[in-house]
């Protein structure tokens, strides 16, 4: 019996540690994205993503045939969406980083933008998971995109560097 529960126990840590190579890359690509971290300094990604990933495995056995990526990526959702309060400042009180590619969005803008585009969660799905309504997942996206899309105007030439041209 305890050879069994040993067994059992070798072959969950080897498919955690597959799920983990095959998904850690993505996963958090989509933490770095949330908290607004530069790609190559977000320890607060890393620790979203560590107690995601924990969480994750802890339940690993009452997964059965349920997606283990949907469900680390749905702990990495609920984590920043609560601002997953410990350690220092937070995630959600945190300034976004200024390279960050979402940096000009606030958290739960950036939230619907990983879900909906980078994840491709479908607008139901991303409006069940975060308690909110179809409309306010679909307002955000239109907002988020809005801003990301606005290009800043280049300022004037000024008056004196402007050239003659030759007629």
């Amino acid at each position: 019996m305890r050879q069994r529960h040993v067994l059992q126990d070798a072959r969950r840590d080897r498919e955690f540690a597959a799920f983990v190579a095959g998904a850690a890359g993505r996963l958090l690509h989509a933490a770095t994205l949330l908290t607004a971290e530069a790609p190559d300094d977000n320890p607060r990604a890393r620790r979203l993503l560590t107690r995601s990933l924990a969480h994750t495995y802890a339940g690993w056995n009452r997964l059965r045939g349920d997606d283990p990526y949907d469900h680390a990526r749905r702990q990495l959702a609920l984590r920043f969406a609560r601002g997953d309060r410990r350690g220092p400042g937070g995630l959600l009180r945190a300034r976004p980083h200024p390279g960050s590619p979402l940096a000009a969005l606030g958290p739960q803008e950036r939230l619907v933008v990983v879900l909906r585009f980078l994840e491709g969660v479908a607008e139901e799905q991303t409006a069940a998971l975060l308690g909110l309504s179809p409309d306010r997942v679909r307002a955000l996206a239109a907002r988020a995109t809005e801003t990301l899309l606005r290009r800043p105007s280049a300022p004037a030439p000024a008056v004196g560097s402007m050239r003659a041209v030759p007629s």
